[in-house]
C-alpha cells in the first residue's frame, strides 16, 4: 500500500502491516473451521469426488501455504522464513494438521513481513500467477482458503454433519477474530 508524499508514492509500512493482521485473522478463520469439523468426517470421502477427503482438502490448505513459502520465500533465497513441514494428506490427524496450521500461518506472516521491509512486495518466484504486492498477496492467499473454507462446510453438510452455529457464523466473526480477540 502506498501513499502520495508530493508526487511521489511511497509505500506506508503502516497499512502494510495491517494486513499481516488481516492474514492473521484469517489463518485463525480457517483453524476454527477445521477445529470444529466433526471427527467422524474426517477421513469421508467427497461426494462425488471419492479420492479426495475432508482431510485432503484441509491438509491442502497447509501443504499449499508451503508450497509457495519455499517459492517465495525460503530454501536458497536467504529471506529467513522458516518452511514448515508439508503434512500426509491420508494421514495427518486434525490435531496435527491444527498445529501445522499454526506454524504455517505464522511463517507466511514472516514472508510478510520480509515484504514489507522490501517496500511492499514478497520476493518473486520463477512462477507465480499473482501480482507481489502485499495487498494482492493477502487478496489472493485469503480467496484461496475461503474457497476451501466453503467446500468444507458444504461437504460436511452433503455427509449428514450440519456444521453448528458457532462455526458456520464464527467463521465470519472477523471483528471477534480479529488481533488475538476469539
Amino acid at each position: 500500500m502506498t501513499v502520495r508524499r508530493g508526487r511521489a508514492r511511497v509505500p506506508d509500512p503502516g497499512a502494510e502491516r495491517r494486513l499481516i493482521d488481516v492474514w492473521r485473522t484469517n489463518a485463525r478463520v480457517t483453524e476454527l473451521l477445521v477445529r470444529g469439523l466433526p471427527r467422524e468426517i474426517w477421513a469421508a470421502p467427497v461426494p462425488g469426488a471419492p479420492r479426495r477427503t475432508v482431510r485432503t482438502i484441509a491438509a491442502h490448505l497447509h501443504n499449499t501455504r508451503c508450497m509457495w513459502l519455499k517459492m517465495l520465500g525460503g530454501g536458497t533465497k536467504g529471506h529467513g522464513v522458516a518452511i514448515p513441514k508439508s503434512v500426509d494428506t491420508r494421514r495427518v490427524t486434525q490435531t496435527g494438521l491444527l498445529r501445522s496450521l499454526a506454524k504455517s500461518a505464522e511463517a507466511i506472516a514472516k514472508l510478510m513481513e520480509v515484504g514489507v521491509e522490501r517496500g511492499g512486495e514478497v520476493p518473486k518466484a520463477a512462477w507465480q500467477n499473482f501480482p507481489p504486492d502485499l495487498p494482492y498477496f493477502t487478496a489472493y492467499f485469503a480467496a484461496h482458503e475461503a474457497h476451501h473454507r466453503g467446500q468444507l462446510c458444504l461437504v460436511a453438510r452433503q455427509l449428514g454433519h450440519r456444521l453448528p452455529a458457532e462455526i458456520t457464523g464464527g467463521i465470519w466473526g472477523w471483528r471477534r477474530l480479529s488481533r488475538g480477540r476469539g
